[in-house]
């Protein structure tokens, strides 16, 4: 159980994030902020068909369930409105990453609202993931690059969407489900390395399904950690696990959370990537607030003699996130210090990283919408 203190802690944090969230809110509006290859942070004109687009709605859907404020809602449903062009003429344009993008606005406003509009564009994101499974060698296909078949770790948290449409899409079928427990199971025999460390990405051949390689991705190089990889797949299984059921994917996330939590010191951000080099010395602190998530969810899923460890790890890095927020009003980021791959827009504010820090803190106020699990729908409590 949490103590009063960190009960006092999260709810006072939550309070300085929504805070942060009314006043930004009416200036980015409908758009999609994001950290451009410069590392500066721009909220306007941006794409509604980047992965992280799914990101800023997502914040106003936890913000309207938290206050009912119409404005928060409001601005997640032009955004989501926006985000059509992906099923029309830039169909092309899309890629795996449509749970990010449609998770945290359609099934969210499906499940909070019952917009079937919605309940239809989560349906059709769902089947496009789908649609990039490769049988072959048992996983979804990354990008559309060529005949490459590139599976990264991030995918963990794209399909849960999978799960939500053979459950709730306009056409319940199991074989959504399959898909998503298939690409799974494979994460776990591919994927993760005996210490509970994992590739970013893994190359299997297109026609046999045999690995080819492991690609640096945006970690230091090939064989390293980066932690980000980390995070995605500390939640992306633990998730897996309440939406399946199946006890090997928790166990697989537990795994995963000790060597997280072995390699973090304690009061800091975790590293860039865990087997960086001495120097320089670089953090990322989107990889400490998705990793918050995902602990707070393994924690409901242990017994009482576990959940201490995962409880007391989350409020520990989230306390190592409030030391580098920003709370400047005129400022339209909120957690600094997130890194997008080993020496590339290294210490930068992102969206993803605001989001899933509002998400942790969310969980902890009693309510995070369950946007990606989904053992029970929710209903609209404003």
């Amino acid at each position: 159980m949490y103590s009063e203190n960190d009960k006092k802690f999260a709810a006072e944090f939550l309070e300085k994030v929504t805070k942060k969230l009314t006043a930004i809110a009416p200036k980015i509006g409908a758009d999609f902020p994001h950290t451009d290859p410069n590392g500066n942070y721009n909220t306007k004109d941006q794409d509604p068909l980047d992965w992280k687009a799914g990101y800023w709605p997502g914040m106003m859907w936890l913000m309207y369930l938290k206050s009912g404020n119409e404005m928060f809602r409001k601005i997640a449903e032009e955004c989501e409105e926006k985000m059509d062009v992906g099923f029309g003429p830039r169909f092309k344009d899309l890629h795996h990453d449509v749970g990010f993008m449609w998770e945290l606005t359609s099934v969210a406003n499906y499940k909070i609202t019952g917009n079937e509009m919605s309940k239809i564009r989560a349906s059709h994101a769902a089947s496009v993931l789908a649609s990039r499974f490769n049988p072959n060698a048992s996983v979804i296909k990354a990008w559309p690059w060529g005949n490459n078949l590139w599976a990264i770790i991030d995918c963990l948290m794209n399909i849960p969407i999978l799960e939500w449409a053979s459950k709730y899409g306009t056409e319940p079928d199991p074989r959504f489900a399959a898909i998503a427990r298939t690409h799974t199971d494979t994460v776990l025999r591919t994927f993760l390395r005996p210490d509970g460390s994992v590739h970013h990405i893994v190359h299997y051949d297109t026609e046999t399904g045999e690995i080819i390689g492991y690609p640096a991705g945006q970690g230091y190089a090939s064989g390293s950690s980066w932690s980000r990889g980390q995070s995605w797949a500390v939640y992306g299984l633990a998730a897996a696990h309440i939406n399946s059921g199946k006890k090997e994917y928790l166990d697989a996330a537990k795994r995963v959370a000790h060597y997280f939590i072995t390699n973090v010191e304690p009061g800091k951000l975790p590293l860039l990537d865990f087997r960086q080099p001495v120097e320089p010395v670089w953090y990322d602190s989107s990889a400490a607030a998705i990793t918050a998530c995902g602990l707070i969810e393994i924690a409901k899923c242990v017994d009482e003699f576990e959940a201490p460890m995962y409880e007391r790890a989350a409020i520990s890095l989230l306390k190592a996130c409030e030391e580098h927020c920003n709370w400047d009003e005129d400022t339209m980021w909120i957690l600094g210090d997130g890194s997008g791959s080993y020496g590339k827009n290294v210490h930068v504010p992102y969206s993803f990283s605001d989001y899933y820090l509002t998400e942790a803190l969310m969980k902890l106020y009693g309510n995070d919408g369950k946007f990606i699990t989904h053992d029970e729908e929710i209903k609209e409590e404003n």
